[in-house]
């Protein structure tokens, strides 16, 4: 991290997480697309279901106050340790280059004013290594990237001013790229050898 001209390290694993809330803009700004561009993905959770949301209550109710009481889920050395694991999950050429071909189609795309830039690509490439890893893989399949491309590359996109109005998404971009660019045949992803 650097502030005031002055680097300092800061221990790994280093994570940031945001929130926004689509509602109350009031004294704030959108991040610029080079701010964005920064975040590996962006998910929207939308509202729990009834019974989820009455399970949140049901809790509260229990707890007798608003503080919620968090256990570590993983500890630092385990989670520096699946980071690592998923540095060992294999790309073949071909779903490398898949990527990069959904990434230029958002650049060439009739409805971006602005496309995925190349970390729009790395987040695909280490999304899929994700997505292969926590499925037990080690190598990543073009159902891998196509599973991770709407979060990794939505945000990316700066869509035409005149699609606004026909309240076209970027997400629904990303979703035409996907069913666009030519999926490489099973044949054309070789695993990895023992």
């Amino acid at each position: 991290m650097t502030t005031d001209g002055v680097t300092r390290l800061l221990e790994r694993p280093f994570i940031v997480l945001a929130t926004q809330n689509p509602i109350e803009y009031e004294g704030t700004y959108p991040l610029p697309e080079a701010q964005l561009d920064r975040f590996l993905l962006r998910t929207s959770f939308g509202y729990p279901t009834a019974d989820a949301e009455w399970q949140m209550l049901e809790r509260r109710l229990e707890r007798q106050m608003d503080e919620v009481a968090l256990a570590a889920v993983v500890d630092r050395e385990t989670l520096l340790e699946m980071q690592n694991a998923v540095e060992q999950v294999h790309i073949s050429e071909s779903v490398g280059r898949y990527i990069v071909e959904l990434v230029a189609a958002t650049r060439e795309s009739s409805s971006t004013a602005v496309g995925a830039s190349p970390r729009g690509s790395l987040a695909l490439l280490k999304l899929a290594r994700c997505k292969a890893a926590v499925a037990g893989r080690d190598f990543a399949t073009p159902d891998d990237v196509k599973a991770v491309a709407v979060p990794a590359l939505a945000h990316r996109l700066v869509l035409k001013p005149e699609l606004w109005v026909q309240r076209l998404a970027a997400e629904d971009v990303v979703r035409e790229v996907l069913d666009r660019v030519a999926t490489p045949k099973a044949e054309d992803v070789p695993a990895p050898a023992p």
